[in-house]
């Protein structure tokens, strides 16, 4: 059992909480725990609904505090004691967790893309208000936080966030997509959801939002660009000409640990085989067959409540697609309609945010139905 008395003596471990520890993220974070036991110790669980898996972890690390759903992540969030706060919910169920951390001056390592693109204003508001900090676990995001640590940001002439390209980098015709196809990605293994956004590169568009708020940089500084071996994680673009790259194994465990620790290159070191990779390949995203990133930035330009209207309709809309209710060339002309129908209103305070969240899934569904009846309110 992994408990805080393996530690060194003298040395009091990292106290983690982690918020979705039965997904994907979750389960590796636990992996980087039990390689270093010492190092760690987990102040808390929770799960999304898998109650067996999580009585399990919490029976293995001693956990005595642990709950199910966003209100026992929410609660558990900002318990005393705990250090860094793993944001791993999928979709913007997460944001009342990540305010709830910030507003508690925790350290919040963020998976959760969806609390900066839907809340970014309120998160970055909290955070300033407590002192607490945002450290991205997204391994774009990572990396370039590693290459801009030390860097004065009047240096930088840009970052760049390299994409996969997914499933259908090369395939022509989209229209005949299978659930099963859309998620064999080439390089990750993740969640159902964020390699449905993978496929379109939703989760690219989703990313540059986030990086706008993590790094202070506008649009324009922000570029993407495809890179299949996913063996390049992030490309800081410096005002002299040269170019700082992070490369990595595409293996989630290494920024997660660099987010719980603050330190990158610690632990079970896992080079890349340099050799084997043989070269890199790196090509201009195709925007005419892949418009999620250029939609989700012309969001993000738009600003106020747009975004959280782009995350609403994308979460509603891949839902549909796995669940076999449309196709997957329906997925980002979706979330495009339900973008024009929105009257960009200001969502100054979470409640506000809710209900335009609230407002984006329902008119979605009511597009994917065909509804003519559909709340054209905007909001």
């Amino acid at each position: 059992m992994h408990r805080s008395n393996m530690s060194e003596p003298g040395v009091r471990p990292i106290r983690v909480t982690i918020l979705g520890s039965t997904g994907s993220i979750g389960r590796q974070a636990l992996d980087v725990v039990r390689t270093d036991p010492g190092r760690f110790e987990v102040a808390a669980l929770v799960a999304g609904r898998d109650e067996e898996s999580l009585a399990a972890q919490c029976d293995e690390f001693g956990v005595v505090e642990s709950g199910v759903g966003e209100r026992a992540a929410t609660e558990l969030a900002a318990i005393p004691g705990a250090d860094v706060v793993l944001n791993a919910i999928v979709g913007a169920a997460g944001l009342r967790a990540s305010l709830a951390a910030l507003e508690a001056g925790k350290t919040l390592a963020l998976a959760n893309k969806e609390s900066l693109v839907a809340g970014g204003d309120l998160c970055l508001r909290a955070a300033r208000t407590s002192g607490a900090r945002i450290v991205p676990v997204d391994s774009e995001h990572a990396a370039i936080a590693q290459c801009l640590k030390g860097r004065a940001q009047a240096d930088v002439e840009r970052i760049v966030l390299t994409a996969s390209g997914g499933p259908f980098r090369t395939r022509s015709d989209l229209r005949s997509v299978t659930v099963d196809e859309a998620l064999a990605h080439p390089t990750w293994s993740m969640g159902p959801k964020i390699t449905i956004d993978s496929a379109t590169l939703m989760n690219k568009g989703l990313e540059v939002i986030e990086a706008r708020y993590l790094f202070g940089l506008d649009y324009d500084r922000i570029g993407v660009i495809v890179h299949p071996q996913s063996v390049v994680h992030g490309i800081v673009e410096m005002r002299d000409g040269s170019s700082l790259l992070q490369a990595a194994p595409a293996d989630m465990r290494i920024p997660i640990r660099a987010a719980l620790t603050g330190a990158e290159g610690a632990g079970e070191r896992r080079p890349i085989d340099l050799p084997e990779v043989s070269s890199l390949q790196f090509e201009e995203l195709d925007h005419g067959r892949f418009p999620a990133v250029g939609l989700a930035v012309e969001a993000g330009r738009r600003g106020n409540s747009y975004p959280a209207v782009l995350n609403a309709a994308n979460e509603r809309a891949v839902k549909a697609f796995l669940g076999g209710e449309i196709a997957f060339t329906d997925i980002v002309p979706t979330v495009e309609r339900v973008l024009d129908r929105h009257d960009g209103s200001e969502a100054g305070n979470l409640d506000a945010l809710l209900e335009v969240d609230s407002w984006a899934r329902r008119e979605t569904a009511a597009l994917m139905r065909g509804a003519s009846g559909a709340d054209t309110s905007g909001r």
